[in-house]
């Protein structure tokens, strides 16, 4: 997830905490030398003793036996990579020159791709979701599916942007990956990359017995998701409708302003949507700034592993401040942030630096969002449902009849 508060802070799984050390190197044009390392005691954290990490440095650069291939930055950086990695959370990474560079214009934007939202679920490589109309959505790639190999390449123990930046590419561009489905059936998938348009909101009415529930399908928390509600918002207000149906399934979220700016078309003006907590207990919380234009609607959401970070945030306050009911599946759990530090030779660390919270309390990493009545599907519902089709929609249907 991205807020305008850091840029750019991403909601994700999980709390790490990391630090870097103040290790500065120098570089010669020759890799058959040693160079020499400097400001070893620079920036060290009080009370760590080093002295086992500069006695196997030592002993490696003395005792190796092919000396050309020592090249201090390299070892520089992969200490810091080791480092990092033993935290153990995949979404705090350190990034050298090269790869930083990649990662942030994908942040930005500029690159082609598959449209399937990554994280990881169990230390395996997962798909939150299929973005609507995407190449990956249109092969059959479902929400929980696992990536197990990326040009045949395994993914174990792959890290995250890694494994995006091997999928993402130049649009027209083919990758072909090899998904692992919840019945541990493999299958390899060649798709084709296109500049990827995300989708974010539509709606109509749906017909129950008599009555007319405004059915609206919100498929990412991006740039265009406020002006693209409120529209509908107005719309629904408008209308002979007499309950709400928000579709936050898929949704992997997005921006944390959208989340708390559509929860204000519910929320009183002040209430809680989200509360930051950071490793030293520190806390920021999120209220609405509410017109509450949708309030009145008796209202019902669905969710499903698919959905994630904003999606949950913006369930969670409904939830928990107005006893909105959540129907579907316990959700993905992503909600956590972290915060891109950059550093003089352009690498960078991709931090975790804090935790989201319902109103209640509830840490969405750590639980994520529970229904209040569970409606799961089959395997062969789920490569066959049609979501906002009440005859091909099973968890829609049953949101009905608990309407109606």
């Amino acid at each position: 997830m991205y807020s305008r508060k850091f840029l750019p802070l991403i909601i994700m799984v999980a709390l790490a905490l990391g630090f870097t050390g103040g290790i500065l190197y120098s570089q010669t044009n020759s890799p058959a030398l040693i160079q020499k390392l400097i400001n070893q005691d620079s920036g060290q954290p009080q009370n760590v003793d080093f002295s086992l990490f500069w006695e196997a440095w030592n002993t490696l650069e003395k005792k190796y036996v092919d000396k050309s291939k020592l090249d201090t930055q390299k070892m520089v950086y992969g200490a810091i990579e080791g480092m990092v990695s033993a935290v153990g959370d995949p979404y705090t990474v350190f990034f050298e020159p090269v790869t930083s560079n990649k990662f942030q214009e994908e942040i930005s934007g500029s690159f082609g791709g598959v449209g399937m939202e990554l994280g990881m679920r169990d230390e395996l490589l997962t798909v939150i979701s299929p973005l609507k109309n995407t190449p990956a959505f249109r092969a059959g790639i479902q929400a929980g599916d696992r990536i197990s190999k990326i040009e045949g390449v395994s993914t174990v123990g792959v890290k995250i942007e890694d494994a995006i930046s091997k999928i993402r590419g130049k649009a027209g561009t083919r990758v072909t990956i090899t998904i692992t489905d919840n019945k541990n059936i493999s299958r390899d998938v060649t798709l084709t990359r296109e500049v990827i348009n995300v989708p974010t909101v539509e709606w109509k009415i749906i017909e129950s017995k008599g009555k007319r529930a405004a059915y609206v399908q919100i498929f990412s928390f991006n740039q265009k998701v406020d002006s693209q509600f409120d529209k509908a918002a107005k719309e629904i207000a408008a209308s002979n409708a007499d309950a709400l149906i928000i579709d936050l399934r898929n949704n992997p979220g997005g921006l944390l302003d959208s989340a708390i700016n559509l929860a204000g078309y519910f929320l009183n003006d002040g209430q809680v949507v989200v509360s930051e907590i950071f490793g030293d207990g520190s806390r920021n919380q999120f209220t609405a700034d509410g017109n509450t234009t949708l309030q009145k609607l008796p209202t019902i959401i669905l969710l499903n592993g698919g959905s994630a970070s904003a999606s949950e945030i913006l369930a969670g306050a409904l939830h928990d401040n107005l006893n909105i009911k959540i129907v579907g599946e316990k959700t993905f759990g992503k909600g956590s942030v972290q915060q891109l530090e950059t550093f003089n030779d352009g690498s960078s660390l991709k931090v975790t630096v804090a935790k989201w919270y319902t109103p209640d309390g509830i840490s969405i990493s750590d639980k994520g969002i529970e229904p209040d009545v569970k409606a799961e599907l089959s395997e062969d519902q789920r490569s066959s449902v049609t979501f906002g089709d009440p005859d091909q929609d099973p968890q829609l249907q049953k949101v009905l009849d608990i309407l109606y």
